[in-house]
């Protein structure tokens, strides 16, 4: 009985957890050096239009507030 699972036991050892360790370490140090350059310049791009966007709503707000100043409160 015991070498039916003795057998499977030490395929894995063997085979499948080395495989996994390997794995695991490179997603591991991948993850820990950062962003990429690509993926920087994205971060970078994304924030330039969060700033515009953020600039254009409190310049629609100033116009609305002082053409309706009580838009805030209307639902």
């Amino acid at each position: 009985m015991e070498e039916i699972i003795v057998a499977p036991v030490i395929i894995f050892m063997l085979v499948v957890a080395p495989i996994w360790l390997i794995l695991h370490y490179r997603s591991k140090r991948q993850i820990s050096q950062g962003f990429s350059e690509e993926e920087y310049a994205q971060l970078s791009e994304l924030s330039e239009l969060a700033d515009t966007m953020a600039e254009r709503i409190n310049t629609l707000e100033a116009i609305l507030d002082a053409e309706t100043p009580d838009w805030r409160n209307k639902v």
